[in-house]
Order: C-alpha cells, then sequence, then structure tokens
C-alpha cells in the first residue's frame, strides 16, 4: 500500500486517483502508524512552505517522514512535497524545512511571470527509475512560484528552463522529489507514477 500524507495542504484526491488509475491501492492518511507500516509514501501538496511545516509538525508526522526514508521504504514529494525536502525556504522569510536534502528553496527571479504555470520540457541530468519510458524533452504541468537549488549538484537528475535553469526533479537513494504535477500531467505524468508504484512493489 501506497500512503499518501494529509497535512491539509492541495488535492490529495487527484494524486490518490492517479495510483489508483494506474492500479495501486493507496490510502490518504495523517496517522503516523499508517505512514510506517506504507510500503511507500507520497508528500503532495500545493501552498506556503510555512504553513505547510506547521502542519506537519503539529500532526507528529516530521519524524513519521524521517522513520519512512531512513527504512529505506520509496518516498516521493510533489511540487511543493519536493521543496519541503529541503533544509530551509526564503518563503515569507526563512523557514526550517524537513532537511532531508541539502539546499534551499528560492522564489523565481523578477521580471518572469509568477508564478510559472503550464507546460514545460524536462533535461535529463542521469538516469532515474521515476523516468524510465519516458523520453527527453517531454512536457509536463508545472504550477510553482519558488524553485528548489540543491546544495549537492549530485542531487539533480532533471532540470527545466524557465528564465534560469533549475532543478525539476531531485533523488537520491530512495527518495525522490518532482516540482511538477504528474497527476495533471497526461498519460506520461500517470507513467511516473506507475514508475514510482512499481519502485513501492520491489520493496
Amino acid at each position: 500500500m501506497i500512503a499518501i500524507i494529509d497535512y491539509g495542504m492541495g488535492n490529495l484526491r487527484s494524486v490518490a486517483k492517479g495510483f489508483e488509475k494506474m492500479g495501486f491501492a493507496v490510502e490518504v492518511t495523517s496517522e503516523t502508524q499508517v505512514l510506517e507500516k506504507a510500503s511507500g509514501v507520497v508528500l503532495p501538496g500545493v501552498g506556503a512552505f510555512s504553513d505547510s511545516m506547521n502542519n506537519l509538525k503539529a500532526r507528529g508526522l516530521v519524524d513519521a517522514i524521517h522513520k519512512v526514508i531512513a527504512a529505506g521504504k520509496p518516498f516521493l514529494g510533489i511540487c511543493l512535497g519536493l521543496q519541503l525536502l529541503f533544509e530551509s525556504s526564503e518563503e515569507w522569510g526563512t523557514t526550517r524545512g524537513l532537511a532531508v536534502f541539502p539546499g534551499r528553496v528560492r522564489r523565481l527571479p523578477p521580471g518572469l511571470k509568477i508564478p510559472h504555470m503550464g507546460w514545460n520540457t524536462l533535461s535529463y541530468k542521469k538516469t532515474c527509475p521515476l523516468f524510465q519510458g519516458i523520453p527527453e524533452h517531454a512536457a509536463f504541468y508545472f504550477v510553482h512560484s519558488y524553485y528548489v537549488e540543491p546544495a549537492d549538484p549530485e542531487l539533480t537528475v532533471v532540470t527545466t528552463e524557465y528564465g534560469i535553469e533549475f532543478t525539476s526533479v531531485a533523488a537520491k537513494d530512495n527518495v525522490y522529489g518532482i516540482q511538477f504535477h504528474p497527476e495533471k500531467s497526461s498519460a506520461l505524468g500517470l507513467r511516473i507514477l506507475e514508475n514510482f508504484g512499481r519502485l513501492v512493489e520491489k520493496c
């Protein structure tokens, strides 16, 4: 079973439906015991970084997330879920993140239309099991005003151009984070969810 973390941020149901469409059992939950028993965990989200961290802390989910990752279970952060994996964000001052990955979250530079909203393409920097069967320069749906800046360049798996070249996918070991929304990205987006589900099945 894949657990989708409910911490009061974003439309979790669309992510759940995406996995269900690809044949995977999911449970949307804020229960730490369910997360720790799951075979894989997804952290989606849309909204403010600081509100999200406050919600995760209030529900006792921060330790549960670290336990799941330390146990080696596949973990996927989507959009805000990717950003929360980093050490800090400059949104509304500086807010500490989950610090799974070293680096920070920064606002897209002035002069660009913000939020970055719509379809944009991917450039692969290294291979990643999430993108098996997905051609380079395929387009996915983005909605965001901030981007991740990894302190370790080895974390960057995929980049996207939007005024600047930014990291749109970061990954290390069993942890994956994607800036775009696969659940809103048609057949190729569902393929990413399927690929993650297959990783979970192998564990």
